[in-house]
């Protein structure tokens, strides 16, 4: 029987997954191999009849510039007992090419261990996305869409700052990163935003929405020093993570809940919650100024990737047949800077429960130090004087003593 390749995506686009997938199959088409591509990621794959379709050459082709993912995505994270080898026997597949996140690798490792111990001996190589940028690449190498992702970021942050200064006003801005504030980190600094927030850096303290409102009025009051009436905060979406469900809930802001009781957060817009809090502060406080929500994150998810991905994702498709060929298995594939493709084991970076550590932004590198320090306008005890025009205790906004630094 034919040997098979079966390729799938699972969690949130990011792009170059078509570039991923386009390369793939061309290369593994090159050698001999037919090529099954899988919808909807693991929703179908264990159902009598899964949602597949046979990728040719001129299906790649055509989708490995594109945005978005040819091969339709799910968020669907099967239990143990769903696995079945029916798919996997019928149609001899001897690689399973999985493209997605942390959660999507640590399912690929479930189902090639369940898959051996009923003496089929399917490989899996997985290949890293996300535009958050959090899995546990090589120092320094993003994972493929982040780049694109910040370059789209940055053309709308800049024009939000444009708008900004053409206005007199304040945007709140909220920028998708789960756990992790690479992407707000990276569009902040990019546009030289005065104020960037993430939650790596409440690593003395906790993250709470009185510091987060506290931390913009500093970079309000600071421009107000200045005699600059605009300004822009990002905030990453990341800060919720680290925060319990009854600082959530406290808020004031009406949610929708879960069947355990949590906080639907998803079902919200985090910018409008900031900038709610925000002007409620500032109301209390009575300093006149006008801010605006606004969220950026799946604007980001879908467009054309930049030349940087194209490449980059290319050379992670073609690495999948390299690895392969080399008989690597549970691993995902990376490229160095001096271009050289290597595994890197899922069990090498996964805690003892199979979960994928993430990258968290290192608050201590220099580039970041760099950005904290000297780019972001925030008041310390220098701009007291200055600041009692505006507020009774600046003391209160002083962006080491909020974060404990």
């Amino acid at each position: 029987m034919e040997k098979s390749v079966a390729i799938l995506c699972a969690g949130g686009p990011a792009p170059g997954i078509n570039t991923v997938i386009g390369s793939v199959t061309k290369v593994f088409l090159k050698n001999g191999y037919r090529v099954i591509g899988i919808h909807e990621g693991y929703k179908t794959l264990f159902k009598g009849e899964p949602n597949i379709q046979e990728l040719d050459f001129e299906f790649a082709d055509n989708i490995f510039t594109k945005g978005g993912s040819a091969l339709r995505m799910s968020r669907y994270k099967p239990k143990d007992e769903e696995f079945k080898p029916d798919f996997f026997e019928r149609f001899n597949v001897k690689l399973l090419v999985t493209i997605g996140g942390d959660d999507t690798a640590s399912t690929a490792a479930r189902l090639t261990k369940y898959l051996q111990s009923k003496n089929l001996d399917v490989k899996n190589i997985h290949v890293p996305k996300t535009i958050d940028n959090d899995l546990p690449l090589p120092a320094g190498i993003p994972t493929f869409g982040y780049e694109t992702a910040k370059e789209e970021g940055v053309k709308l942050a800049t024009t939000i700052y444009e708008d900004a200064r053409t206005s007199g006003t304040w945007f709140i801005i909220s920028a998708m990163g789960r756990e992790a504030g690479h992407l707000a980190l990276g569009i902040g600094a990019s546009c030289h935003y005065p104020m960037i927030i993430i939650p790596e850096m409440f690593n003395k303290t906790k993250v709470t929405f009185d510091r987060i409102i506290s931390l913009i009025i500093s970079s309000i009051i600071k421009r107000n020093i200045l005699g600059i009436d605009y300004g822009c905060a990002i905030i990453s979406e990341g800060v919720f993570h680290f925060m319990s469900d009854e600082e959530i809930i406290n808020s004031g802001i009406q949610f929708s809940y879960d069947d355990h009781g949590h906080p639907e957060l998803g079902n919200v817009s985090k910018s409008h919650i900031f900038n709610y809090l925000l002007q409620n502060k500032l109301k209390e406080l009575g300093i006149k100024v006008k801010s605006r929500p606004n969220e950026m994150g799946y604007e980001l998810r879908c467009c054309r990737p930049i030349g940087y991905d194209l490449e980059y994702a290319t050379h992670l498709g073609l690495g999948v047949y390299r690895l392969f060929s080399e008989g690597k298995s549970g691993c995902m594939v990376t490229l160095d800077y001096q271009g050289n493709i290597a595994p890197l084991y899922l069990k090498d970076v996964s805690d003892e429960k199979g979960k994928v550590m993430p990258r968290l932004v290192d608050i201590n590198s220099t580039p970041v130090k760099l950005v904290f320090e000297s780019n972001l306008h925030y008041i310390t005890k220098e701009d007291y004087d200055a600041a009692k025009e505006f507020v009774k205790n600046p003391e209160d906004f002083d962006f080491y003593k909020i974060l404990n630094w």
